[in-house]
């Protein structure tokens, strides 16, 4: 039995989630909504589905972290985010009635409400306050991503590691020990930027030395957020 369903009561749980993000919901929306979605539970490392995928559904993260990601000719992995709790994915396919054009994989165990195509599409079409908050966050997302794209053209390596490291520490925040709440590996944060491992690592050494961080394993402290800052802008 997963680990993580111990930590869940019921599947009002997640849906008394889900409507705290998605107010405008009606209560017939609500019914229809508790009535044809699913609970699903993904292990760490399982994909929740894959590039070219035709995808019936969409996913609201009730808790874990789910990596959103391609897959080059060769093999290697563009990562794209880290999307953890509270956040709903794969809809811009479901809504465009178009094939995944990412994978997506838990990185830790992980609990969805899963929201079948039809139903999504039903709430878009009946409830306008819904697929507003909905273009709200398609929104976002694009500006992120036209983000990155200005960053790729005008940041060097260095300032754009700062960048990810500041955005990771806002994202999933920091225990007491100044530890980040995100394993990740060099090889990922080097997917991220956009650049090859060694690099990365060659520039984590530099804040190593500048006390901006600090290593353990895959655990990574942020000693001083502010410096990271001053050196992303």
């Amino acid at each position: 039995m997963k680990k993580i369903k111990h930590y869940i009561s019921s599947k009002q749980e997640v849906f008394a989630d889900f409507l705290s993000h998605f107010p405008s919901l009606t209560e017939n929306d609500q019914r229809l909504l508790f009535n044809e979605s699913l609970i699903k539970f993904y292990d760490k490392g399982e994909n929740l589905y894959f590039e070219d995928d035709k995808l019936f559904g969409s996913y609201y993260i009730y808790s874990g972290i789910i990596k959103i990601y391609q897959t080059g000719s060769e093999g290697k992995e563009q990562i794209i985010r880290f999307s953890n709790s509270k956040e709903l994915i794969a809809f811009r396919s479901v809504i465009n009635q178009e094939l995944a054009c990412t994978s997506a994989k838990a990185i830790v165990e992980s609990l969805m409400l899963y929201i079948p195509s039809k139903l999504l599409i039903k709430l878009l079409k009946s409830n306008s306050e819904f697929a507003f908050q909905m273009i709200r966050i398609v929104c976002s997302e694009l500006g992120e991503s036209n983000g990155y794209i200005t960053d790729i053209a005008q940041k060097s390596v260095k300032r754009r590691l700062a960048e990810i490291l500041v955005k990771l520490t806002n994202s999933f925040g920091l225990d007491n020990e100044m530890v980040l709440k995100l394993s990740i590996s060099r090889e990922e944060l080097a997917n991220i930027v956009g650049t090859a491992t060694e690099t990365v690592i060659r520039i984590m050494k530099e804040f190593k030395n500048e006390k901006i961080i600090e290593s353990r394993g895959r655990k990574l402290l942020i000693l001083n957020l502010d410096r990271l800052k001053e050196i992303s802008r």
